[in-house]
């Protein structure tokens, strides 16, 4: 790569860093802004700096309100308050004790420009919207206001096994890092610690009694220095991240921002801990991460809770998490992290097997050995050989309940089987029948007991079938080989079938989440409106999750329904979901009490809908498979719902222009023909006003004449426009009767004569034709337009021809044939559309376009048809009506 090349690579690189800068800007610019007081612990003066805050602001003439703010009994505290507006708390009852919690719909109501909200770790009392206060503040600052609030160190997520280890005490109310996320300004609000001990001790911080308990644990000047250090490393990190962003987006210097992180759990006890590790690695290098486990058979439902809490505590501290699946943990390791761009791989370090690592087949080894591209992390946390312990005991205990008897009952079965043989068929080799067994036996369990089935053969085939028997003394040096190869075989073919098995349990999985996937794709796919989306959606959910399924499409409120399971609260927590696009109900952290799972159909930046979940009462947890498929089939339902609302919408559009198109040819047909008749009639009129006692009886006899021709040609004109608008708004009734073929030709024909004298036509009717059942008023119109049409193009004292006969079906036909110019190919079904704007067929200069099409509608009310051909010897056009026969229904009795 030359020159100018590396540095066209390193300035789009560099404009790529700035995008994502300003993205992330304006990102945090949307909504309100958070301001955190972080203090290294209680007593520090988070809130009295919080309160001072609140006061400047006052004095600015900016509306602060005053969410909840703990004093905790402290006079200066509370002196504070004096001024400010505080909003009164939120009575609840739990076990016969009143708790005060932050009124959050209140305060919302009230939007005030700063919201004062104290102690962000705080547990919301039960039954409240939110399990966690730090939830609510997001709420408040998805609604635009800011959020002034406080925290201590050892309340970060991320933080709290290294808390544990400094303190010995493990904090259980924490706040996810992404919170921070939303950080206008972080105030480190710092004390030293003997400034701190004696505030203590002064009972500034707690009350006595408990102030003598805290300082023989927690506030000892070791912990409060080390918890010291760690709020300023916290704070430093945070101004840190934010100047490089602002810099970058200012486009003043390029820093890597993009590299990912990736962190493999097993669900053995570590997985959190772990979690947490990546969160620091990935924040201080300003990367994103994700969680992954590789499933590579069936686990137990320890390890799956283990894995679905490392999740969950993933996507709380913003991570990504995702389940894989393979036949090996390195290869589907080290495949994702090539797929998604990993730059560094961490890895927990766990009981290794001694064969295992002599032969350099440990995870480690395995990774260190083919990750050369990666940096690698090993991470041992404190209580990994104990926990490696206790996970060998539970897998002992595991195939102790279960798995063993189905070996040792293989292995008995075995016995039997190869004893027969030998007996009965005389079957020397029976190796191959303890073979089976141990496969039997692979295939079914893990490999644990296949292991431990292949022992049990191997010693049943010495013991009773290699001599000398019933003893495991083996005298011929080729006995010893050949079990000693069984044995070796045994393991290697168990080894086998249960890593075949589990490849199978593995694609089983991935193929019922696909094939699931597609039978909802296909489901949505034949989906023209929402209300078929919604109800492919129930059948597709209903089927692959066995679940309750409600499908909301969002056009307002759910209703609270008994016969389905929701009441008042569920749906307040349905109309929750639809407000703010977030999931909320059983499984999540927002409204968990309710029993329905609720999440949002979002599409583009909108939500369409909601879909809601409910599972058996017993099921506590979701796991990693059926929350994925959930929320992959949430998406199509939501994009197939996008779809078919877009379509909707493009539908609407294009008919009004259609009708905006027809309203224009409509203004432009009629304007210039009803206004010719109308001239006329006027102008006569006036003439006879004006000049008729000159005129003589012939004068006055021919302007009379023209405004009766006028006034007809007038009438009809308007009789074309309403049956049109008949048709159209399907107010058309035929009201049929018997009518003969003959009397239909003549009463048209006569009706042309009394409008045309001119017109000459020529009937050729066949003899003995039935009569009709039709409606004879409508058919004569339709008749009478067609003829109509041929004689206005027909030259002057040329014939339009009328044939009418039954054809090869029975149907009446009937052609009315002209001489004109004709009608081009091309254009012959046009001529039925309305306003055809063409100077031919029924357009021409005298007419409104309408009579053509006014004609196919009637003839089609009747079951017929009209179509138009070329004339006979080329010249002209014919216009072809085919009526059905019908007959009268039988009359009731």
């Amino acid at each position: 790569m030359n020159d100018d090349a590396m540095t066209d690579a390193r300035s789009a690189t560099q404009r790529r860093q700035q995008a994502d800068a300003l993205i992330g800007e304006l990102k945090r610019q949307r909504g309100g802004h958070l301001t955190v007081f972080l203090g290294a612990a209680p007593g520090v003066g988070k809130t009295f700096a919080m309160l001072s805050r609140a006061r400047e602001l006052k004095q600015r003439g900016i509306d602060v309100v005053v969410g909840l703010v703990e004093t905790h009994g402290r006079a200066d505290t509370a002196a504070m308050l004096e001024g400010l507006d505080v909003l009164p708390r939120r009575i609840t009852t739990y076990r016969e004790r009143t708790l005060d919690e932050l009124d959050l719909d209140a305060l919302l109501a009230r939007r005030p420009q700063v919201a004062l909200v104290d102690e962000l770790a705080h547990r919301n009392a039960p039954g409240s919207r939110h399990e966690r206060r730090w939830q609510d503040v997001m709420e408040l600052l998805d609604a635009g206001i800011d959020v002034h609030t406080t925290i201590n160190i050892q309340h970060l997520e991320s933080l709290n096994d290294v808390v544990h280890r400094i303190t010995g005490v493990r904090v259980n109310e924490t706040v996810p890092d992404s919170v921070f996320d939303r950080l206008r300004d972080i105030v480190l609000v710092d004390l030293p610690p003997d400034e701190l001990i004696e505030r203590l001790r002064q009972g500034k911080v707690y009350l006595p009694d408990h102030a003598a308990q805290a300082l023989q644990s927690f506030f000892v000047p070791g912990n409060l220095a080390a918890l010291r250090e760690l709020a300023m490393q916290t704070a430093a990190d945070r101004v840190d991240s934010d100047l490089r962003e602002v810099r970058t987006a200012h486009g003043e210097r390029a820093l890597n921002l993009r590299r990912q992180v990736l962190v493999a759990i097993d669900g053995r006890g570590q997985s959190e801990y772990l979690v947490r590790i990546a969160r620091r690695i990935a924040e201080r290098r300003d990367a994103p991460w994700t969680v992954v486990s590789v499933q590579t058979g069936a686990s137990t439902a320890d390890v799956q809770q283990d894995i679905e809490r490392a999740f969950a505590l993933a996507r709380r501290l913003g991570g990504g998490a995702e389940l894989l699946h393979g036949s090996g943990v390195v290869d589907a390791l080290l495949d994702h992290a090539s797929r998604i761009g990993a730059s560094s791989i961490i890895v927990g370090r766990t009981r290794e097997r001694p064969l295992a690592r002599m032969l350099n087949r440990t995870i480690t080894q395995q990774l260190l050995q083919r990750g050369a591209h990666y940096e690698l992390t090993i991470v041992s946390p404190p209580e990994a050989r104990a926990q490696a312990r206790r996970s060998f005991a539970d897998t002992r205990d595991t195939l102790r309940a279960g798995d063993l008897g189905f070996a040792v009952l293989c292995s008995a079965l075995a016995i039997v089987a190869a004893g027969v043989a030998e007996r009965w068929l005389g079957l020397g080799d029976l190796s191959m029948i303890f073979i089976v067994a141990v496969l039997v036996v692979a295939t079914r369990t893990r490999m644990a007991a296949a292991i431990l089935a292949a022992v049990l053969c191997f010693l049943a085939y010495n013991f009773f079938f290699i001599a000398p028997r019933f003893t495991f003394y083996i005298s011929a040096q080729k006995g010893v080989t050949t079990v000693l190869l069984f044995l070796g075989a045994a393991l290697l073919a168990g080894r086998l079938a249960a890593k075949l098995r589990t490849q199978v349990l593995a694609l089983r999985a991935a193929n019922a989440h696909a094939t699931a996937l597609q039978a909802l794709g296909r489901d949505l796919a034949s989906a023209a409106d929402p209300q078929q989306v919604a109800q492919a959606a129930r059948v597709a959910l209903r089927r692959a999750l066995d679940a309750d399924v409600v499908v909301h499409l969002g056009t307002g409120p759910l209703a609270p329904d008994a016969d389905a399971g929701i009441d008042q609260k569920t749906s307040a927590a349905a109309d929750w979901v639809l407000r703010h696009g977030q999931p909320a109900g059983r499984y999540t952290d927002t409204l968990s009490s309710v029993d329905w799972w609720f999440l949002p159909l979002l599409g583009n930046a909108r939500t369409l809908g909601l879909v809601g979940l409910r599972f058996v009462p017993g099921m506590v947890r979701l796991t990693a498979e059926q929350r994925r498929l959930a929320e992959a089939m949430i998406d199509d339902i939501a994009q197939a719902m996008l779809r078919t609302r877009l379509v909707s919408d493009l539908e609407d559009a294009r008919v009004a222009g259609e009708t905006e198109r027809l309203r224009s040819a409509l203004l432009s047909s009629v304007s210039h023909d009803l206004r010719s008749p109308l001239a006329s009639i006027i102008g006569a009129a006036s003439s006879l006003e004006h000049y008729g006692e000159r005129m003589d009886g012939k004068d006055r006899a021919d302007l009379l004449d023209t405004i009766r021709i006028e006034g007809e040609r007038l009438d009809r004109y308007i009789q074309n426009l309403l049956d049109m608008t008949r048709l159209g708004h399907g107010g058309l009734s035929l009201n049929r009767d018997w009518i003969g073929v003959d009397e239909l030709i003549g009463s048209a024909v006569g009706r042309l004569r009394r409008y045309q004298p001119r017109a000459i036509c020529e009937s050729r009717i066949a003899d003995d034709l039935a009569p009709l059942w039709v409606h004879p008023a409508l058919v004569e119109q339709a008749l009478f337009n067609v003829i109509e049409n041929a004689a206005k193009f027909s030259p002057p004292d040329s014939a339009v021809t009328i044939e009418a006969g039954d054809d090869a079906q029975g149907a009446l036909r009937i052609d009315v044939t002209d001489s004109g110019p004709g009608i081009p190919e091309d254009e012959r079904r046009r001529i039925f559309d309305m306003f055809y704007s063409v100077e031919r067929g029924d357009r021409g200069r005298e007419g409104t376009g309408l009579g053509l099409t006014i004609c196919q509608g009637m003839i089609g009310a009747h079951g017929g048809s009209v179509e138009a051909l070329p004339g006979a010897h080329g010249r002209g056009t014919t216009i072809r009506i085919t009526l059905p026969r019908l007959q009268p229904p039988p009359a009731s009795a």
